[in-house]
């Protein structure tokens, strides 16, 4: 026997709790808040060797200006947030008025390009409007593989729609990433913060 199961046996009082990172453990590293007035929340150190997955948790992000696009962007070495990458797409949404839709969003994929990758798109700006979800970065210090990523939003559209943006994809390189940048592709992010996790094995 292993892991939980194994602290557990035999014990008939105070039983050892499972870790809540589904089978590792999270581990806070920074938290970056809006001010009310950041072009970017960017993280620019603490993405290392240290772990072998990251995890970015976007916490209400609310945007300066209608119908923009919730953007991400990766460092490889340089101080450029323009790592080559090969992304894929979609959305679902469901309106106030019962309208829905869900595709493959090919205005939003990246076949090795180094821009911006869409995370959300046409974000409402309304007071009580924002987006949240998370993001996972993996293995960003590697030097022999590419690195992949995965990412989903939940959102709240400009045209009054529920929204939820599954993203994938890998950036092209084998120089390690080193910096992850966040921004909209108009405006300043007005409120909301992200939160990055390493996660350890146990």
């Amino acid at each position: 026997m292993s892991g939980i199961i194994a602290q557990n046996s035999g014990r008939h009082t105070g039983l050892v709790k499972a870790s809540s990172g589904g089978g590792g453990v999270w581990n806070l590293i920074q938290t970056l808040t809006s001010d009310g007035s950041d072009a970017t929340l960017t993280f620019d150190s603490d993405i290392d060797s240290t772990y072998d997955e990251y995890v970015f948790k976007f916490i209400s992000i609310h945007p300066e200006t209608d119908n923009t696009e919730f953007q991400v962007n990766f460092r490889d070495g340089s101080t450029a947030y323009d790592a080559t990458k090969t992304t894929t797409t979609f959305n679902a949404h469901h309106s106030e008025g019962d309208a829905t839709g869900f595709a493959y969003d090919t205005n939003a994929d990246i076949a090795q390009g180094t821009g911006f990758q869409l995370l959300a798109g046409a974000c409402g700006s309304d007071n009580d409007q924002a987006i949240s979800g998370y993001m996972h970065l993996f293995n960003p210090s590697s030097t022999t593989f590419i690195k992949h990523f995965i990412a989903r939003i939940s959102g709240f559209h400009e045209g009054d729609y529920a929204f939820d943006f599954p993203t994938a994809g890998y950036c092209n390189v084998t120089a390690a990433i080193d910096g992850v940048q966040f921004k909209y592709d108009s405006g300043e992010i007005q409120g909301g913060k992200i939160k990055l996790y390493g996660l350890s094995d146990s």
